[in-house]
């Protein structure tokens, strides 16, 4: 039994306990991954005019003013608070570090843990914190999430999180001009046979931009054979 999926409101989920569809759930794996990326390629937007310019006379001078740091990638890379609630930050770009913390602090605080009191009673009770294997830093941040997604899909708040991640990495590649790309598949949809079959870097599935349809790395190979085979058959040349 599956349920539909709270995220794009089409599809269905893949187990009963879930909130998102593969797909939706894909995106999330594939933001998670890029932004550690997408934060190295801001970190060279810092200071655009660091490096001294050689003047004229005997190099020590500058030939013009540095051009200013963009406030927007300052205010990305900087320390912060997150609220999810709208308008709470004046530019509304909130700091990449303070949205993976506080989403972070989040899912921990509902995952329950398992321990003793002093006085050897079992409890199980939420996490006090989240405490990331490899640092409290935007990567450290998102293997953390990563790790905690497939808990993180039985939780209704999975559609939030959707939603503040998407927003998140597209403000950044606005900035970067760092888009992933789509590659066109050669065979054909299975579901409704037009040539709209394509995979997208970072992404799992592979989708048809006609009807939706989805398949996996596996599937799609075994479609591809099939039809290869169909195609080869027709034409006399199959073995």
């Amino acid at each position: 039994m599956t349920a539909l999926c709270l995220i794009c409101r089409h599809r269905t989920t893949t187990h009963a306990d879930e909130y998102a569809c593969p797909i939706c759930t894909d995106d999330l794996r594939a933001w998670l991954t890029d932004l550690p990326r997408q934060a190295a390629l801001l970190q060279e937007f810092v200071a655009p005019g660091s490096r001294p310019a050689e003047g004229r006379l005997g190099g020590t001078g500058r030939a013009h003013s540095p051009a200013p740091a963009d406030l927007r990638v300052l205010t990305l890379l900087g320390p912060g608070r997150y609220d999810p609630h709208p308008g709470t930050d004046d530019d509304g770009t909130p700091p990449i570090h303070a949205v993976l913390t506080a989403w972070a602090g989040h899912i921990a605080y509902t995952y329950p843990a398992a321990h003793r009191d002093p006085y050897g009673t079992a409890r199980t009770e939420p996490c006090e914190q989240a405490w990331p294997s490899y640092g409290f830093t935007i990567p450290g941040w998102c293997a953390w999430l990563t790790a905690y997604l497939p808990y993180t899909l039985t939780l209704p708040a999975v559609a939030d999180l959707h939603r503040d991640l998407g927003d998140l990495i597209r403000r950044i590649r606005d900035l970067t001009h760092d888009h992933p790309h789509t590659h066109p598949m050669a065979a054909p949809c299975p579901a409704c046979q037009a040539f709209a079959l394509a995979r997208t870097d970072g992404h799992w599935h592979t989708r048809c931009h006609a009807c939706g349809h989805t398949l996996t790395p596996d599937q799609y190979a075994h479609h591809a054979a099939e039809v290869l085979d169909a195609h080869q058959a027709s034409d006399g040349t199959a073995a």
